[in-house]
């Protein structure tokens, strides 16, 4: 049976939600604006960076890592952003980075992606967590080349 039009504006509202929610992520990181990157998370939200660093979960644990990554000076860039719903509350998906940054006084480059898992709070889809995954992080003078 075919959905009804009721159901496929619902559909088509929350998939434009999730497709604006790394948007603003990325336009908050830029304005590093802290306390809104991490209302864009569930409560019990977690973001893992890759790497060396513990994974933050929660929001007291969300604020203390943000705050600390956010000396970086980061300038993201996402693209290619592609999800699928899974129910009227749950969606997974992933979205590509370049990322400028800076670190000990040198300018850095980046590339990486993300994996999501959206989820639906009320009328608001946020992050219920992410994932970053690092291809490359090198100084711009050495580019990328043979870093993967």
């Amino acid at each position: 049976m075919a959905k009804s039009i009721e159901a496929r504006l619902r559909e088509m509202e929350d998939r434009e939600a999730i497709r604006e929610l790394p948007l603003k992520y990325c336009d908050l990181v830029w304005k590093k604006d802290v306390p809104s990157i991490v209302g864009l998370f569930t409560e019990d939200g977690e973001f893992d960076a890759g790497g060396k660093v513990t994974p933050a979960k929660g929001r007291a644990e969300l604020l203390k890592a943000y705050h600390e990554g956010l000396g970086l000076d980061p300038r993201p860039y996402i693209h290619n952003h592609v999800f699928e719903l899974q129910s009227p509350t749950w969606a997974k998906g992933n979205c590509y980075l370049d990322l400028r940054a800076t670190q000990e006084g040198k300018s850095m480059i980046a590339s990486g992606y993300y994996d999501d898992v959206y989820k639906k709070v009320g009328d608001a889809w946020k992050f219920r967590s992410r994932k970053f995954h690092i291809l490359f992080w090198t100084p711009l003078t050495e580019g990328w080349a043979g870093k993967k």
